[in-house]
């Protein structure tokens, strides 16, 4: 394989998306530092990397102005997944959320600028669609946001927006739908659905639907994210360039469905997941109910061609947690 003298630093690089992205990156033997605070992602997701010597681990905050000057320091491209997810946790701290979320962005996006970084993609949000009710989601249209989070990834579209037109840097965004897989952590207040279901069926929990499990998201294998990350980093096409792109599948699941298929491939190992029963519980505030994306701008300038469907990632990532957490 050819030596790639390329780096590229991975915000949030010790979290479930960025510490998939630093070993895909590795692999294709690019040089990768990894800037993170620990406030959401793990030392065990990267822990296999330290010893590589293309791989430089920066503990840091995007909070720290100081801190993103470091990190950028000699890079080409910047994979910006360094945020405060959760709807809920905004709601709970708008505070925190704006401040990692927004001030962070654009500390992380001056600081390429000013080190002449080639290109700047960051982690958008299908939050961003709010309460626009069309599906498929379509890029140029939006609606209000219905939580502080989504305010916050709308406001980094903004920024972004304006740094391509003001300061030439090129920019994608990439709103992430559901995004699941290898890594992605069960624990916590404000843990994703699919591993706090697999964890509460591994330990015969009974988890809990939001509503009456009717509400349907675009939910996205990790490969598919990865794919869409270096299909951005790296096109050549003007026209593809300082836009956003809706990462996903295409497809549509309710609730109840996706609880079915993991009961289903989870009682493969342990018979008596089939008997959890299931329980539900109110609404969520500021929870979009329909999720679908439409995937035709990216496939159109990017050639994105997701490979895993829902059921395809289910199975990988169920197996992961499996052989990993149980």
């Amino acid at each position: 394989m050819m030596e790639n003298t390329a780096k590229v630093l991975i915000t949030g690089g010790a979290g479930f998306i960025g510490s998939n992205l630093c070993d895909y990156f590795l692999a294709k033997n690019y040089k990768v530092v990894c800037l993170d605070n620990f406030s959401t992602g793990h030392r065990k997701n990267i822990n296999h990397l330290l010893e590589n010597p293309d791989f430089t681990l920066i503990e840091g905050d995007i909070r720290d102005f100081a801190d993103c000057q470091k990190a950028v320091k000699g890079v080409s491209y910047v994979l910006h997944e360094a945020a405060l997810g959760s709807v809920p946790r905004s709601i709970n701290d708008p505070i925190t959320s704006n401040d990692v979320n927004v001030s962070g962005f654009l500390n992380m996006l001056t600081a390429s600028r000013d080190e002449g970084v080639k290109r700047f993609v960051y982690a958008a949000s299908s939050s961003t669609y709010g309460d626009s009710e069309s599906l498929p989601k379509v890029e140029h249209k939006i609606g209000k946001p219905l939580s502080p989070y989504a305010i916050t990834k709308y406001v980094n579209e903004l920024y972004a927006d304006i740094f391509s037109k003001t300061y030439g840097i090129e920019v994608i965004g990439l709103r992430y739908f559901n995004v699941f897989g290898r890594r992605q952590d069960p624990n916590g207040a404000y843990a994703a659905v699919i591993p706090k279901f697999v964890m509460q069926f591994m330990k015969h929990e009974s988890p809990v639907i939001n509503g009456d499990g009717n509400y349907s998201r675009d939910f996205t294998y990790i490969d598919n994210v990865i794919q869409m990350n270096e299909l951005a980093m790296l096109t050549k096409k003007p026209e593809a360039i300082n836009t956003v792109y809706n990462t996903a599948f295409g497809d549509r699941t309710t609730l109840n469905d996706l609880i079915g298929y993991l009961k289903d491939l989870l009682a493969e190992y342990d018979s008596e997941i089939a008997n959890v029963e299931v329980v539900h519980g109110p609404n969520r505030a500021g929870d979009i109910p329909h999720s679908l994306a439409s995937i035709d701008k990216a496939s159109g300038l990017l050639g994105y061609d997701p490979k895993y469907s829902l059921q395809a990632g289910l199975k990988e990532a169920v197996k992961w947690y499996w052989d990993n957490l149980k």
